[in-house]
């Protein structure tokens, strides 16, 4: 895999929530998780699996990207986390003017490394396009969600599979994905990817009009 560069997804979790003044408690209610992985996310002590972050970002009003767009500012007033995690993480600010590309060499993508075995590249953007356009490899035994539960988001997803084999449940259907094959569906379907393989699923992902 590429050389990655990771950006704090708790820091910018953190300070959305923070200035929409919602609570860790309120947050963990609305998405259905416990206070402690939230409180661990924001502090990066774990890291959201798929179905968490997508549940999170709705929620909080903002658009996975955003997650990709590193800038470090000061600390909000106010606002006194330890000074360790301070220093140690930056916080995210979705920059709609920041182009990525027209070439992204392989050792140059953004990547943000998910709960429950899934990686997600960044292999471009365009300003003002509403898209997430993504290298994504679930690793063996990697899924969306660790739970098993079916996730759901805006947008509209397509997907081309390279190499592995991935299992889709969309809905009440089950679909076997292998290296060729293609999706598309309207994401609001409840929907999971699971890798149940040896190796791991690669494929180029395209997921177009995200939250907000």
């Amino acid at each position: 895999m590429s050389a990655a560069v990771v950006p704090p997804v708790g820091a910018r979790i953190r300070q959305a929530r923070l200035e929409r003044g919602m609570s860790l408690r309120a947050l963990a209610r609305e998405v259905g998780v416990s206070a402690s992985l939230v409180s661990q996310i924001e502090t990066g002590k774990s890291q959201p699996s798929v179905s968490t972050l997508y549940a999170i970002t709705t929620v909080l009003g903002i658009s996975v990207e955003s997650l990709f767009d590193a800038r470090p500012s000061s600390p909000m007033a106010g606002v006194n986390p330890p000074g360790a995690v301070v220093h140690a993480l930056a916080a995210f600010a979705a920059d709609p003017g920041r182009r990525i590309g027209p070439l992204v060499g392989a050792g140059e993508r953004e990547t943000l490394e998910l709960d429950s075995g899934v990686v997600w590249e960044r292999l471009g953007r365009v300003p003002g396009a509403d898209v997430d356009f993504l290298l994504v490899t679930y690793r063996p035994g990697g899924s969306s969600s660790g739970s098993g539960a079916l996730m759901r988001h805006s947008g509209t997803e397509y997907g081309y599979l390279t190499s592995g084999e991935l299992i889709l449940t969309l809905g009440f259907d089950e679909y076997t994905v292998r290296p060729g094959d293609a999706v598309s569906f309207e994401s609001t379907t409840p929907h999971r990817y699971r890798n149940d393989g040896e190796v791991p699923a690669v494929g180029v992902w395209f997921v177009s009009g995200d939250v907000q």
